[in-house]
């Protein structure tokens, strides 16, 4: 399966359903069933309640698009320029397995 780290808050807020998009500076073609792992520190010194460096949830990856305005809202930030918005739908809890983040998509 392939998987993401995402830093907290927003790996909480995806499995939590409240953020359904997710900005990132490349696209990708992946389609289907994406594991979503909790990055092992919060982002940038933000005060965020765990947990950390775990498996949280599976979603679906339905659409990879250039970004726009309109994605801040589902994105929970302004998504910047050059952008690419992830379209992800039906978080799944699964349990918090400790997982080893990477950068970019990784198998599990």
């Amino acid at each position: 399966m392939k998987a993401l780290s995402i830093r907290q808050p927003w790996a909480g807020m995806i499995a939590d359903g409240v953020k359904t998009v997710e900005i990132r500076s490349w696209r990708t073609n992946h389609r289907g069933p994406l594991l979503v792992c909790a990055g092992s520190r919060p982002y940038r010194g933000m005060k965020s309640a765990g947990p950390f460096g775990c498996a949280l949830c599976v979603v679906d990856v339905i659409d990879c698009r250039p970004a726009t305005a309109d994605d801040a809202e589902p994105a929970g930030a302004e998504p910047p320029d050059g952008s690419f918005a992830w379209v992800l739908s039906a978080p799944r809890p699964v349990d918090q397995t400790p997982v080893k983040g990477r950068l970019g998509l990784f198998d599990v």
